[in-house]
């Protein structure tokens, strides 16, 4: 388990896998961002589920595989928001690049965590490529419903501290202002994978046809029979596994 600080004096947990066995002076590292949690795990062990994932990266495409657990998720301190989590996943970028021979940042995200590594990487040049598995194209209906999303991130027990947040609609400005297809013209020229379910019920696949044709060049896969959980698709997993290696030319 790693630690490191993000906005507001937070201390967030993650997980880091690093190859034992190098053939390249430089390594490559992706950050992997989980989706929402569920009902099913809350947020106690969101992120946990891609611990597996970050530990194959390391070992078959040696790379060093990081995994965060946001803010409220975890071991990581804080409570959840939009904006909050898009800090965490900066201040990610900012420690997987800080590490000794990481050279070069890629950043995949399931979910709402397609969407932050978006927006993080429209900025951020130090990302070199960005791949969104099941990520909706905004977050406007959340804005909406605020009290709902908040009371609901309560009872995941991502939301812990009391009287919190101060200000609903300052709580729920990042939710209006997010649009993953801005981002995705942002990030172009980089590199963008984006996978979608066919069958997925909480996003349509639209949203990825409009992310990816506003990227202009990115590699669009829809998955048939495929629902919104694409981290437990083997499908999913070998066509980020083979897309990542592909990128290796990007290493000098």
């Amino acid at each position: 388990m790693i630690h490191w600080p993000t906005s507001g004096g937070i201390q967030l947990a993650g997980h880091l896998a690093r190859p034992e066995n190098r053939r390249m002076r430089a390594l490559p590292g992706v950050l992997l961002c989980s989706g929402f949690p569920s009902v099913a795990n809350g947020g106690s062990r969101a992120a946990e589920r891609l611990y597996p994932l970050a530990d194959r990266v390391a070992e078959h495409l040696e790379w060093v595989g990081m995994v965060l657990n946001y803010r409220g998720c975890g071991d990581s301190e804080g409570d959840f928001s939009l904006q909050g989590w898009t800090d965490d996943v900066r201040s990610g970028v900012d420690y997987l690049h800080g590490l000794d021979q990481v050279e070069g940042v890629w950043l995949a995200g399931f979910g709402i965590g397609g969407a932050l590594v978006a927006e993080v990487a429209r900025t951020d040049t130090r990302v070199r490529g960005v791949a969104t598995m099941g990520a909706p194209v905004d977050f406007a209906h959340w804005g909406l419903g605020a009290a709902g999303v908040a009371e609901y991130a309560r009872s995941l027990g991502i939301i812990s501290s009391d009287g919190y947040p101060d200000s609903l609609d300052e709580w729920a400005q990042a939710n209006r202002s997010i649009r993953v297809d801005r981002c995705a013209a942002e990030i172009a020229p980089r590199p963008m994978l984006v996978l979608h379910g066919s069958d997925d019920r909480e996003v349509s696949q639209l949203d990825a046809r409009a992310i990816a044709d506003a990227h202009g060049d990115a590699g669009l896969r829809i998955i048939s029979g495929a629902g919104h959980r694409l981290h437990s698709d083997p499908r999913c997993i070998a066509i980020l596994l083979g897309w990542l290696d592909s990128q290796i030319t990007l290493i000098p």
